[in-house]
C-alpha cells in the first residue's frame, strides 16, 4: 500500500475532491466551483492528489480535465480487506459470546 495514499487523502478538501470526481471528470473550475474554493486552491490541492496518483489530468482544448484513476483505490480496497476480515471475525466472536449470555439468563 502507497502511503501517498492516505497522506493525499488525509486532508478533507482533497476527500471531497475524490468524491466530487467520483461522478465523472471534471474541470479545475468545475471542481473549485463544487467545493467552494477559489481555482489557485483548487490547482494545489489537485497537484497533490495527481502526485499521488489518485488522478489524472488530459487537456481538451483549453481546459485541463482530472479524473480519478482506479488503481491506488482499488489497491487501498485490497489493504483493507484485511482488516475487514478481522474485524468480521471478531464480530462474529462477539455475537456467539452475546448468544451465549443470553442463554445463561434464561436458564
Amino acid at each position: 500500500m502507497d502511503t501517498m495514499t492516505f497522506s493525499a487523502l488525509a486532508e478533507p478538501t482533497r476527500l471531497r475532491m475524490v468524491e466530487v470526481l467520483k461522478n465523472g471528470p471534471l474541470s479545475v473550475g468545475e471542481i473549485a466551483e463544487q467545493l467552494g474554493l477559489r481555482q489557485p486552491q483548487a490547482s494545489k490541492h489537485l497537484r497533490v492528489l495527481l502526485e499521488a496518483g489518485l488522478v489524472e489530468v488530459e487537456a481538451a482544448a483549453n481546459r485541463r480535465n482530472y479524473r480519478l484513476r482506479t488503481e491506488p483505490l482499488q489497491a487501498l480496497d485490497a489493504w483493507l480487506e484485511a482488516y475487514r476480515k478481522m474485524w468480521n471475525e471478531r464480530f462474529d466472536n462477539l455475537d456467539e459470546y452475546l448468544r451465549y449470555l443470553q442463554s445463561k439468563d434464561t436458564e
